[in-house]
This record gives structure tokens, C-alpha cells and sequence, in this order.
């Protein structure tokens, strides 16, 4: 009757091929390979007629279209009143994505399909590893992963990464490792798990293209010696707020905490100011700490959890990146900002918003130099400007002079105001930071007046007059 029948010969060894697979393969005429290049294939019953699709594989641009072939070859074969009888390595459901097609597309087609197992590579895999699946396992394909950018691995727990089957993919697979792995991170490659030819190498992770490798090769990653995950991390505060945990912690809520998170927020600025990387590292982690904390409060208060503060983030990244992820064309960063804006006014619409100033996301509590700059910032991305550069500078001059004649405390206060803003203005379209910019000064200042406390022994300042300290000074 017509019927799909996918049948998993194992990881290679014949021995493993399993009992319900052979009697199938002995009980039928002509059976259809994904690939030829198996080494159970050679212990196949003489009596099979063998079909592969290598051909396929030289024939087709990617693996997509290789599978999709696949896939509908074996699905119109299926609809024949014998049948069909489609044979892949392992198990089918591991790794194999001509059968997720198969699978999806014979359901809407009404086609039955039986699945005969198979053991996977994994259980060889393992074997060789002397390695327990369950103590946090994960299992992906190398393929998956190189097109990444950042590896989907969680680093406190081992990764079983299948299909390294050249040098190829194993330097493209370093390379993306290697943003969260160090470069001599241990690692073990395992060829030919169960088979006869099984071998076992372990190497750097920098090294593993340098090694000779087969379609019968895995990459067993090993955890990161420290907690390095974030969901390692969110443990860690969990168990900080936990009934076992902190007193100090447990009692904390958003609104004490609102000094600890502004604090180091400014102590990432202070170790970004400095160039010290080895102070920024320290003090992201500090901050991050703040986040994942007041996000743990949310949690414990039913509030929201951090799926929700990374999904909503995520979310709105993609949104308003259309060009990366939606395939808009953009002539440069120009169009980048009009389209962030518009697509901010769309959700603001939606929102129930719309009658919103463009102003309003600014934070009130920013400080006033970079509230300011936040102000041109946002009004500029509309094309608003309040004067040309030139023109900004003989307004600072005309406040300058304005300034020496006012005898008023408020009129002198509205006028450096006034000043304060058009230097904000000035250095935006100068693209200076004038918070960084004003802060740099102030460490100057700090470094400077320092030397001359050294310089003067006695530390006595008051007992100096004003050419005294200028000379010193200077």
C-alpha cells in the first residue's frame, strides 16, 4: 500500500543496525539511500536494490535545495501502491532534516509513514566519551551553528556537535565558538564513534581544523570551568533572594536598589573614560548584577520574569532593524534613523500613544548635559536644528557678553541656561560627548589640583594669597 517507511541504519557498525531494521531491509526489493557512504551500506542484503541521492549533493546549490529534492522525491515515490522504503544514517530523527520535511509534508498529503529507529551517533558518542547524556547534554549540529554569530550553547554544560565532516566546517565552527570560548579551550573530536575505525583526539579549540576528519565526525565541547551562562547567573541572584539566601538581598526592592544600578552605571562610564578594559569588564558584571536583580524582584513579586524583558527587547531590536532582519534597503545611517523613528511612531499609534511628544522617551532623570544632548539628538533625527554650527557659536558669544552685563542672579542663571544648551547643540553636531567630554575635564582638573597638593608640602592652602596659588597652580 502506499506508504513512507524510513528506516535508521545506526551510527555505522553493522552490529548496531537493530533487529526491526533488518527485517524490514531483508523483506523488501529496492530500498532508497540518502547516501551511499555509509559503512553499513556494504553489509546491506545482496538481494536490495540500492538508489542514493549523492548525485544530488553535487548537483544542487545548497543543502536546502538537497533536501528539498530528497523530500519530495521520497514523497511522490510514497504515493505508489508498493510504497517506499527511505534509509538514513542513525536514527531519523536525529539530525536528519529530509525527514522533518518528510514528516510535515506527508502529514498535510495524508501519506502514512512508519519510522523504524535507529540508534543515533550519540550513544557511540557517548560510549566513547565515558559521558553520562543526562548531566546537561546538549546535542546540535555544526551546520546550525556556523550560521550563527554567536554560538546558541549554553557554556556551563558539555555540547555534542555532530556533522564536522570536513575542514571547512570546522573553521567555521571554531570561529563562531570561538566568541565565547577561549581559543585553548579543551575540546575532544570523536570519528567514527562505534565503528571499527573509531578514533579520538583531544585538542584546542583553535586546532580542530587541523585535524583530519570525516562525514562520521563530533565535536564534544566541554563546560567552562566557572559559572558563565546567564542562566547560571540568574541562579546565582535567585539563590541571593531565596530564603537560604542574603538578608540583605531578600530585602531589597526596585526602588532601594535605584541608587546601586545608578552607581554603576556610572562606573561603567567612569572605566570606558579610562580606556581600562580590565575595570569595564569588572564593572559590566557589576551592573549586570543590578539588572538580573531587579529583574529576580519582578519575579519574586509576580511582576514579570526575564523572558519577558528579553523577548520584548528582542522584539523590538528586529522590529526596528528592518534592514537586517526584513531585508529593507537603507542608503546609509540616514535612513537607518528615519526609519527607527518612523517605526516608533507606528508603535506609539498602536499603542494607544500617538498624541505622545517625540520628546518624551527622554529619561527626566538623565543628567542635565546628556538630557540635553538627547533633546538635539531626538528633534535632529526629524530634521530639526535649531542653528548651523557657525551660527551656534555667535549665539554663545552673544550669551557670553549678555552674561558679564546681567546684575540679576536669575537673569545670569536663564542666560548660562541659555549658554549651556547652545554648547550641548554645538558639540552634537561636533559629534562630542558632552557629558565624556565634561567628565574628562573634571579628571584633568582632579589630576592637576592633586599635583599640587604634592607640591605643596605644607598643604596649607588658606595661608597663601592668589598669586601664590596661581603660580602653583600653573
Amino acid at each position: 500500500m502506499a506508504q513512507i517507511t524510513i528506516v535508521g541504519l545506526g551510527p555505522g557498525a553493522p552490529g548496531q543496525l537493530t533487529r526491526e531494521a533488518w527485517i524490514c531491509l531483508t523483506e523488501i526489493s529496492e530500498v532508497w539511500l540518502r547516501t551511499i557512504h555509509h559503512p553499513v551500506v556494504g553489509d546491506l542484503p545482496q538481494t536490495l536494490q540500492l538508489h542514493s541521492f549523492d548525485a544530488v549533493y553535487e548537483q544542487s546549490a545548497t543543502f536546502g535545495d538537497v533536501y528539498a529534492h530528497i523530500a519530495e522525491t521520497i514523497l511522490q515515490l510514497g504515493k505508489k501502491p508498493e510504497g517506499v522504503v527511505y534509509a538514513v544514517p542513525g536514527h531519523p530523527l536525529v539530525g536528519e532534516s529530509t525527514v522533518a520535511y518528510i514528516l510535515s509534508q506527508a502529514n498535510e498529503q495524508q501519506i502514512p509513514v512508519r519510522i523504524i529507529e535507529g540508534l543515533s551517533f550519540i550513544e557511540p558518542a557517548l560510549t566513547a566519551l565515558s559521558y553520562d547524556a543526562l548531566d546537561g547534554l546538549q546535542v546540535m549540529d555544526a551546520l546550525d551553528i556556523t550560521t550563527c554569530i554567536h554560538p546558541p550553547i549554553n557554556p556551563d554544560f558539555p555540547a555534542l556537535i555532530a556533522q564536522v565532516y570536513n575542514r571547512k566546517v570546522a573553521s567555521n565552527l571554531k570561529l563562531v565558538l570561538m566568541n565565547q570560548y577561549p581559543d585553548e579551550h579543551p575540546v575532544v573530536l570523536v570519528d567514527g564513534a562505534g565503528t571499527t575505525r573509531e578514533t579520538i583526539s583531544h585538542v584546542p579549540l583553535y586546532a580542530i581544523d587541523r585535524e583530519e576528519l570525516s562525514p562520521l565526525c563530533t565535536l564534544f565541547l566541554t563546560p567552562l570551568p566557572q559559572v558563565s551562562s546567564f542562566e547560571g547567573f540568574q541562579e546565582t541572584i535567585a539563590m541571593l533572594r531565596s530564603p537560604e539566601g542574603c538578608p540583605w538581598d531578600r530585602e531589597q526592592t526596585h526602588e532601594t536598589l535605584r541608587m546601586n544600578l545608578l552607581e554603576e552605571s556610572y562606573e561603567v562610564l567612569e572605566a570606558i573614560d579610562a580606556g581600562n578594559m580590565d575595570a569595564l569588564k569588572e564593572e559590566l558584571g557589576d551592573l549586570l548584577s543590578q539588572i538580573v536583580l531587579q529583574t529576580q524582584v519582578a519575579v519574586d513579586e509576580g511582576e514579570f520574569q526575564m523572558p519577558d524583558v528579553i523577548s520584548a527587547i528582542d522584539a523590538k531590536l528586529k522590529r526596528r532593524h528592518p534592514h537586517v532582519w526584513q531585508g529593507l534597503d537603507v542608503a546609509g545611517v540616514r535612513d537607518v534613523v528615519t526609519n527607527w523613528e518612523t517605526i516608533k511612531r507606528q508603535e506609539r499609534k498602536e499603542n494607544g500613544k500617538a498624541d505622545r511628544s517625540l520628546l518624551d522617551g527622554i529619561p527626566k532623570a538623565l543628567p542635565a548635559l546628556t538630557q540635553a544632548y538627547a533633546y538635539g539628538d531626538r528633534v535632529g533625527r526629524i530634521g530639526f536644528h535649531l542653528e548651523k554650527m557657525s551660527q551656534l557659536l555667535d549665539t554663545v558669544a552673544h550669551d557670553l557678553a549678555a552674561l558679564r552685563e546681567a546684575e540679576d542672579i536669575h537673569r545670569q542663571a536663564h542666560i548660562l541656561g541659555h549658554m549651556l544648551f547652545t554648547l550641548v547643540m554645538w558639540a552634537r553636531i561636533s559629534q562630542t560627548d558632552p557629558e565624556s567630554t565634561l567628565r574628562e575635564a573634571n579628571m584633568r582638573f582632579a589630576e592637576n589640583f592633586r599635583k599640587m597638593e604634592r607640591a605643596q608640602q605644607t598643604g596649607e592652602f588658606d595661608q597663601l594669597d592668589d598669586n601664590a596659588l596661581y603660580l602653583l597652580w600653573k
